[in-house]
């Protein structure tokens, strides 16, 4: 493309002098044309001159380590259900966290206790979203079954064994 008052030939020549200083630049960083970038060449290079080792001295990412931890012990599980249990509020939504809450998770199974017998009914007609919602968050087969229940009210029973008859009600009369 010319412009009024530049010779094209006068263009040429600072194309192909400028084409020459990029090529002697190119030059002395070693680069040929052709070749791969620099540090996608010193990446294979690494690679292929590893000097690692197979019994893990190597230093690695501190997440990889603790997810090779977590999967070694058998606790990978057990974060992701305690992450359900610390975040509930963010998982079900503040109005279904501020009437209920998590209580125990055990084999699969996370307990859940409503604040009301109202919101325990409208939570067992929700297992289903929330379920999808906890495979969506911690990851497929964390949470298996969730059993929702409602306020508890005092128990009479006490110790490992009852004696049947009445019971410490039984006082009037």
């Amino acid at each position: 493309m010319t412009t009024e008052g530049v010779d094209p030939r006068e263009a040429d020549v600072a194309a192909a002098a400028a084409l020459a200083r990029a090529r002697a630049s190119a030059a002395e960083k070693g680069l040929r044309p052709g070749s791969a970038p620099r540090r996608k060449r010193r990446r294979a290079i690494e690679q292929a001159y590893s000097t690692s080792t197979k019994d893990g001295r190597d230093p690695a990412l501190i997440g990889e380590q603790i997810d090779r931890l977590l999967l070694d012990r058998g606790w990978n599980v057990d974060v992701s259900a305690g992450a359900v249990m610390g975040r509930w509020s963010v998982i079900v939504g503040a109005d279904v966290a501020a009437h209920s809450a998590p209580i125990t998770f055990t084999d699969g199974e996370l307990l859940v206790r409503a604040d009301s017998t109202a919101w325990a009914t409208q939570l067992r007609h929700m297992v289903s979203t929330l379920l999808a919602r906890l495979e969506a968050e911690a990851g497929p087969g964390v949470v298996t079954s969730l059993r929702i229940v409602g306020p508890s009210s005092p128990s009479w029973r006490r110790g490992p064994r009852r004696a049947a008859g009445p019971g410490p009600r039984d006082t009037y009369g």
